[in-house]
């Protein structure tokens, strides 16, 4: 009975921490709420750094994509998606990537390798004529960015059967535009795309309009109990809720004492197989007084707002309170190092998240 009266009031001030940051916290998607474009653009053009080419056609497209998605934009939202724009692409809509073309190279020679297609086949179906006239090495050799390079792997797949051997239908180019935004996400969340679409989704991606419209609702299309944007900066490069879920994992780690990587992953995507997270749990469940389909079912809505309402998450929180005497973190920057062909320094999402929230301090005091 004690245990009980001690969980109940947790979960009472839980909730009311919960609320009291919500309070403070940028919010997701809010239908009907009004505001005036002209005034929107208006302060953007005077946020937007007078180096940009442009200011007006980027205050015009970011407007349209707060307004089409019913984003409040307040100085402190604009300023976060310029701070991204910033960081990711200093304002080009379609940003250059250094040694591009070698990349480009190394991801079919890898290709190839894995499934043992010969180096003179490669270099074969590669010297063939494109769609628009040169070879595909010619266009490999020139490529400087992702759209170039994205149109480069449509084309070798459609017309060369090696690029269907090697790629089959899926374009290796995941990202792009002035926010960096995944195409996967975009294709997702397509259904009230505002503009009429150029071909395909991966398309508007590499366009002003549809890569700040993308990258906006990636960055605000979901509501987040955070004190502070730098927690939204990391999860727009460690996907939703990932500092939420970093700062669960550090609380179980806390009370189990066993280390875990405070990635934001509390599942394992696709399988039924518990990862590290969740074996951790599973060491406190008699203090928790839950069972392993109770604990399975709550970390299933590790990439939701629900999973704050879970018993899981507010009895993980009232042991690490009672434990520690002391207030515990809600959030935290995950400790993912950054992957990815285009990256040669050892940078990691809190770096990440810091830079863009240093731009972002700059822009508030603009």
């Amino acid at each position: 009975m004690k245990k009980a009266t001690i969980y109940s009031n947790y979960r009472w001030l839980s909730a009311l921490v919960v609320t009291l940051l919500a309070g403070c916290s940028t919010q997701a998607p809010q239908p009907g709420f009004e505001q005036r474009p002209a005034s929107v653009k208006s302060e953007l053009v005077t946020l937007i750094p007078a180096s940009a080419d442009d200011r007006d056609g980027w205050a015009t497209d970011i407007t349209a994509a707060f307004s089409a998605q019913n984003l409040p934009a307040t100085r402190d939202n604009l300023c976060s998606v310029l701070a991204v724009i910033e960081q990711e692409s200093t304002y080009r809509a379609d940003p250059s990537v250094p040694n591009l073309s070698t990349i480009a190279r190394q991801e079919i020679d890898r290709r190839a390798s894995a499934l043992h297609v010969p180096g003179f086949l490669v270099d074969a179906g590669l010297n063939l004529e494109s769609p628009n006239g040169k070879t595909y090495n010619q266009r490999l050799n020139s490529v400087t960015t992702e759209r170039e390079m994205s149109e480069i792997f449509e084309d070798f797949i459609d017309m060369a059967p090696l690029g269907r051997q090697l790629f089959g239908s899926l374009n290796p180019v995941h990202t792009g535009g002035p926010m960096q935004v995944s195409v996967d996400f975009a294709q997702e969340h397509a259904e009230n795309y505002p503009y009429p679409i150029d071909g395909s989704i991966r398309h508007e991606v590499f366009t002003r309009r549809g890569g700040l419209y993308f990258g906006i609702a990636h960055l605000f299309g979901y509501p987040a109990n955070y004190d502070k944007p730098i927690y939204r900066f990391a999860d727009f490069n460690a996907g939703w809720y990932a500092s939420r879920n970093a700062a669960f994992q550090a609380a179980v780690t806390q009370l189990s004492g066993i280390p875990l990587a405070l990635d934001g992953d509390l599942i394992i995507p696709g399988s039924l197989k518990a990862g590290q997270t969740e074996l951790a749990v599973r060491t406190l469940k008699a203090r928790l007084g839950m069972d392993d389909g109770d604990i399975r079912d709550a970390l299933e809505k590790e990439d939701s707002l629900d999973f704050e309402q879970t018993d899981l998450y507010e009895k993980v929180y009232a042991l690490a309170r009672q434990q520690e005497n002391e207030p515990i973190s809600y959030a935290r920057l995950p400790g993912i190092k950054l992957e990815s062909p285009k990256i040669t320094r050892n940078l990691t999402t809190a770096w990440f998240a810091k830079r863009v929230d240093d731009r972002w301090q700059q822009c508030m005091a603009r």
